[in-house]
C-alpha cells in the first residue's frame, strides 16, 4: 500500500481537509439474525457498595472551551501491596478556574470483601492537574509495582517504597521534560532486553492556551455546524519519546537515536507494546487521532523503524485516516498470534486487524461483523474472554467529546452506552448491550477502562472512568460450567514484572496467545495476571516466552486456579480462589 497523506485521504472521501476529527461518515450495517446462544456473563455496577464514591472531574460541567477538557483519563489495576488482591488507581483531572475541593488522583486498597478503602493520602499520591494515562511496572526490580502518569504538563513517576507509600522521583529519575508537551499513552517496555523496564511516552499535541484559536473561530472549530473547541487538527503535533532505564534509578532520553522521534505529524494517544512479528523483541503500536497510526518495529539493535502503513495498521482498509482513541491486543481467533482492535470516532467503523504471525495485518472489520455499530465516539476497549468460553470477546466504552452538540442535535447525545461484541466462533462477533447486564447500557461519558479480577472469583471485571461521576466498577458474575486459568509471571533474568513475556495456552483445538503488557485500552493498565477462559477444557498446556529469550513449557495445568510461574524456577505457587495458596517450590518472590 502506498502512503496517503492526511489531506489526500480526506480528499478521496470528499471531506474538507480542515474537518475537525477523522471520520468516514459510515452508517451502521444491518445486524444479522441473533445467534440465540446464551451469554453467561452478567455485569453489575458495584462501585457505590465498593466505596468508590468520588467523581472524576475533567473539564467544564456544561461545555468545553479547549480540547484538553475533552480527553478524560485512563484507570489501572495494581497490586501495590503484594497481597494477591487487585487494588485500583484512578487518575483525575481538573477544571480551568479550579476544580471542586478534594479533586485528586486516587488509590483504593482492596479490602478482600468486595469493598475498597481510599488510601490516597496515606500513600502519598495526592495530586491535582490534567492527568491522562497510567502505566504500572516495577522499574527498579525491587518487587513492588511503580506508577507512571502522563499529564498535560509534567509527567510523574511514583516509586513504590514497599511500605504502602510512594515517592515522586520524577526529577531525580531525569524525566522532567519542560515545554508544553501533552503526554497521553505510556508504557513500560524492555525494548533492549537488558532486564530493566524502559519507558515509552506518546504525545498528543503541543497545547498552548495562548496560541489556540477561540472556540468556533474557523471551519476546523465546528462540528456539524455547532461551534466547538479547536483541535486536534490545526494544532501543532508532537513526537513520541523513549527513555532508557540506566539501572540506577535514572533514565536517558533516547528518542532521537532510537528512531522513536523520527515520525512527525501524528496525534498520538493510546499505546500497546507487544512482539507482533514474534522475533523475541517488543514492538510498539500507537493509536493516533485523525492521523495514520504508528507501528514501531524493533530492529534488535536499540532502534525502531516505523512500518504501520507497510504492515497494514496505519489507515482504514480504503486508505483513510481514522480517529484512533484506544487499542487492544489479543488473539481473537486463537491461532497463537496477537491481533489488534482499534475503535474510532462516531460515524466510522472500528479497525480490526488479524495478524499473520509475522507482524503483517489484514483488516477484517466487516467480515467479523463489527460494522454494525458506528453511532458513538469510542474510547476504552478490551479483548477479554468475559464468559470463559475460550474465545476472547470485545468491550468498548463510549462518550461524546462535544457537550454542546446534544442541545442542537438531540440524536447525538453526550452520554452514551458501553457495548460488548461476543465472540461466536473466532470469526464473527455479535453485539450485546443489555444481554450482558443492564449496567452495560447505562449512558455515560465513558473514557478509559481496564480489565481485571478484583474479587478473585475467576472471571474478568471492568473498571471504567466516566466523566463527572465516580468510577464504574462492573462486577462480572459468570454462570455455567466454563472453566478458566490465570497465570502470574515473575521475571528472573527478565524484568521482575515480566512485561513482554508471552504465554501460549493450548486447550481443546485452540492455542491462545496473551502477552504481559503494562498499558492498553484507552490510557489504562490491566490486571497483570493473564486470564484464559478454557470453555469445557479441564486443563491447558502452557508455553512461556520470556523477554530474556528463555522458553518454558508446562503441560496439563489444571483449570480453576491461579498459577505463579517464576523464570528459571517454574510453577512456584498455585491458588484456588477461595482457598489458601499451595506452594510448590518455596514462596514466589
Amino acid at each position: 500500500m502506498s502512503k496517503i497523506s492526511r489531506r489526500g485521504a480526506l480528499t478521496l472521501l470528499g471531506l474538507p481537509a480542515v474537518a475537525q476529527m477523522a471520520s468516514r461518515g459510515v452508517k451502521s450495517v444491518a445486524r444479522g439474525k441473533p445467534s440465540g446462544k446464551p451469554f453467561n456473563a452478567r455485569f453489575t455496577n458495584v462501585a457505590k457498595m465498593a466505596g468508590l464514591t468520588r467523581p472524576l472531574i475533567y473539564g467544564g460541567s456544561t461545555g468545553f472551551d479547549y480540547i484538553v477538557e475533552s480527553m478524560g483519563t485512563g484507570v489501572a489495576f495494581i497490586d501495590y501491596d503484594n497481597d494477591g488482591w487487585m487494588d485500583l488507581f484512578v487518575p483525575n483531572g481538573t477544571r480551568f478556574g479550579g476544580a471542586p475541593a478534594g479533586t485528586t488522583n486516587r488509590l483504593y486498597r482492596n479490602n478482600r470483601d468486595g469493598s475498597f478503602t481510599d488510601v490516597t493520602e496515606k500513600a502519598g499520591l495526592v495530586k491535582s492537574g490534567w492527568a491522562e494515562g497510567v502505566t504500572v511496572g516495577d522499574f527498579n526490580n525491587d518487587g513492588f509495582e511503580d506508577i507512571f502518569i502522563t499529564y498535560w504538563g509534567e509527567n510523574v513517576l511514583y516509586r513504590n517504597n514497599g511500605d504502602g507509600t510512594f515517592t515522586d522521583v520524577t526529577k531525580q529519575a531525569g524525566l522532567l521534560h519542560g515545554g508544553n508537551h501533552w503526554g497521553t499513552g505510556c508504557c513500560w517496555v524492555d525494548y533492549n532486553r537488558d532486564g530493566l523496564l524502559d519507558l515509552f511516552v506518546s504525545n498528543y499535541v503541543k497545547f498552548d492556551m495562548e496560541r489556540v484559536p477561540p472556540k468556533g473561530k474557523s471551519a476546523s472549530c465546528n462540528w456539524k455546524g455547532v461551534p466547538i473547541y479547536c483541535g486536534p487538527r490545526g494544532l501543532e503535533t508532537d513526537t513520541m519519546r523513549l527513555y532508557r532505564n540506566n539501572g540506577d534509578g535514572t533514565f536517558t532520553d533516547v528518542s532521537r537515536e532510537s528512531g522513536i522521534s523520527k515520525p512527525t505529524g501524528s496525534y498520538g494517544l493510546s499505546v500497546v507494546p507487544a512482539d507482533f512479528d514474534e522475533d523475541g523483541w517488543p514492538d510498539i503500536f500507537v493509536a493516533c487521532d485523525s492521523t495514520p497510526s504508528l507501528l514501531f518495529m524493533n530492529q534488535r539493535d536499540g532502534t525502531f523503524k516505523e512500518e504501520a502503513i507497510e504492515r497494514g495498521v496505519a489507515l482504514s482498509d480504503d486508505g483513510a485516516e481514522q480517529s484512533g482513541m484506544g487499542v487492544a491486543a489479543g488473539d481473537f481467533n486463537c491461532d497463537g498470534h496477537l491481533d489488534l482492535f482499534k475503535p474510532h470516532f462516531a460515524e466510522d467503523t472500528p479497525g480490526f486487524y488479524r495478524n499473520d504471525g509475522k507482524g503483517r495485518f489484514r483488516e477484517v472489520t466487516m467480515e467479523a461483523g463489527l460494522g454494525v455499530e458506528t453511532r458513538y465516539i469510542n474510547f476504552g476497549c478490551g479483548m477479554e474472554d468475559f464468559d470463559n468460553d475460550g474465545w476472547p470477546d470485545l468491550f468498548v466504552s463510549t462518550g461524546s467529546v462535544y457537550p454542546e452538540v446534544e442541545k442542537q442535535i438531540p440524536l447525538m447525545p453526550h452520554r452514551t452506552p458501553c457495548y460488548i461484541f461476543r465472540n461466536l466462533n473466532g470469526k464473527v462477533f455479535e453485539e450485546l448491550m443489555e444481554e450482558a447486564g443492564k449496567d452495560i447500557a447505562v449512558p455515560r461519558v465513558g473514557r478509559g477502562c481496564a480489565f481485571g479480577d478484583f474479587d478473585n472469583d475467576g472471571d474478568v471485571d471492568i473498571l471504567l472512568a466516566a466523566v463527572d461521576e465516580p468510577p464504574v466498577l462492573l462486577r462480572n458474575d459468570v454462570t455455567g460450567s466454563n472453566r478458566w486459568l490465570k497465570v502470574k509471571l515473575v521475571g528472573g533474568k527478565s524484568n521482575r514484572s515480566a512485561i513482554g513475556a508471552r504465554v501460549l495456552a493450548r486447550y481443546g483445538e485452540k492455542v491462545q496467545a496473551q502477552e504481559r503488557m503494562a498499558h492498553t485500552s484507552f490510557l489504562s493498565a490491566n490486571d497483570p495476571r493473564l486470564h484464559f477462559g478454557l470453555g469445557a477444557s479441564e486443563a491447558a498446556d502452557l508455553e512461556v516466552w520470556w523477554p530474556s529469550g528463555r522458553r518454558d513449557r508446562f503441560d496439563g495445568v489444571a483449570a480453576g486456579q491461579l498459577v505463579t510461574i517464576r523464570e528459571g524456577d517454574g510453577i512456584v505457587a498455585k491458588v484456588r480462589f477461595g482457598g489458601p495458596p499451595t506452594s510448590t517450590s518455596g514462596p514466589a518472590r
